[in-house]
């Protein structure tokens, strides 16, 4: 669930060969089989678009195929919607060695247990229910497989489970620092395009900005790969611009509970809506209501 509520901001990541390995003639997807195939982003990082587009999910969910030059065994990173041809495509892309979740909304999570019995590959997340195999996922983790690797940084706020990764491994021909990453995937908590919802009460805004100020501190231009829309060029920066966004949002409302003479216990999430995201689509306005109830739940704990 995500929710893209103000304009696009930041520039598509580097695309360049390498981890989209074609499938074969023969995969069995289909006739729009080639639609299907992983896009790549660069040597380590290719998508495949899932078939669930949307307002809440902008051209649908991003699931992240990942592995190095040379490798034919990948990571899959939010397997998405249950649909069978998208979670072929993901299963054709190459043996999976592992199914990883950014966290347990279902345009996200929804697909993998059938991709789990598609191709036996265990499924780690933060929840313990969306879990297939005795593993799961931790701030400080390292998932080391198919010559990458993802370090696990806990990001909560758009719910209280989500998770960011940073990709790791050896990119020929592309200038970084050894060692450095290559790139962070941020399932909702940043998107390609617009910002996300908090999603109340699971979702909680003070989790968010901290999380936010994390990302900001990350190194700049890291690239961003989202679990909707495009990927970005540099993370501290779209980090950077939420935060000032927030904060934004959180002056709107203030003035909205003055204007109504009203404080945050009082206020109603509808009426503070129909104020302040007024220059919003009226489809997204439930979506916006969940982060006004998240923001009227800050003001109140900021006393």
């Amino acid at each position: 669930m995500t929710a893209g509520t103000q304009p696009s901001r930041g520039g598509p990541g580097r695309r360049a060969g390498g981890a989209g390995q074609a499938v074969g003639q023969a995969d069995g997807l289909g006739p729009d089989a080639a639609a299907r195939r992983p896009r790549e982003v660069n040597p380590l990082a290719a998508v495949v678009l899932a078939p669930n587009p949307g307002p809440m999910t902008l051209e649908g969910t991003n699931s992240w195929v990942l592995r190095a030059p040379g490798h034919t065994g990948c990571v899959v990173v939010d397997p998405g919607p249950d649909e069978p041809e998208h979670l072929a495509a993901l299963g054709a892309a190459g043996p999976v060695a592992t199914i990883l979740l950014t966290h347990g909304h279902p345009d996200h999570s929804e697909g993998a247990a059938a991709l789990h019995e598609l191709t036996g590959a265990p499924v780690r997340a933060l929840d313990p229910t969306h879990r297939l195999g005795s593993e799961g996922l931790v701030e400080g983790d390292v998932v080391a497989a198919a010559g990458i690797e993802l370090r696990v940084l806990a990001t909560p706020g758009h719910s209280a489970d989500s998770l960011s990764f940073l990709l790791f491994g050896e990119v020929p021909a592309v200038p970084a620092a050894d060692g450095a990453a290559v790139a962070v995937l941020t399932g909702d908590t940043i998107l390609g395009r617009g910002t996300t919802v908090v999603a109340h009460p699971d979702g909680r805004l003070a989790d968010y900005l901290t999380s936010l100020r994390r990302l900001a501190e990350l190194p700049t231009g890291l690239a961003v790969l989202p679990g909707h829309g495009p990927e970005l060029s540099d993370a501290r920066g779209a980090a950077t611009y939420y935060l000032a966004h927030r904060a934004q949002r959180l002056d709107q409302v203030r003035a909205a509970l003055a204007a109504a003479g009203v404080g945050p216990e009082q206020a109603s999430p509808r009426a503070v809506v129909e104020r302040v995201y007024a220059d919003v689509d009226q489809v997204l306005w439930p979506a916006a209501e969940l982060s006004v109830r998240a923001q009227l739940d800050y003001l109140r704990e900021q006393g």
